[in-house]
């Protein structure tokens, strides 16, 4: 059974940091991609950052230069640095996975609010 174990998520004072830790459990494989969106109440899922195989990163311009998206392979763990964080960074953080066009998986989300 896949499980995606999502953990990390609280709150934080704006300028804070929270690290995401994001681990895959039941696969046999190495997802092509991992990645985290967020959903903000009365928003649309978006993407934040993702990250292949090979390492490349991708990352939504509202959090250039603050978060950082990294993977274990060995662990098929992805995490997410999240530095310098804002109120409208106050959202549900899924972890998501994928291999190929036949496979991909959520986790089930944490909350990370941003707020004095």
């Amino acid at each position: 059974q896949v499980q995606l174990v999502e953990s990390g998520g609280g709150l934080v004072q704006p300028g804070g940091s929270l690290r995401l830790s994001c681990s895959a459990s039941g696969i046999s494989f190495r997802p092509d991609v991992m990645a985290w969106y967020r959903q903000a109440p009365g928003k649309q899922r978006e993407l934040v950052a993702n990250i292949n195989s090979g390492g490349s990163t991708n990352y939504a311009d509202s959090v250039k230069g603050r978060f950082t998206i990294s993977r274990d392979n060995g662990e098929n763990t992805v995490y997410l640095q999240m530095n310098s964080l804002k109120p409208e960074d106050t959202a549900v953080y899924y972890c998501y996975i994928t291999r190929g066009s036949n496979f991909n998986f959520w986790g089930q989300g944490t909350q990370v609010t941003v707020a004095s």
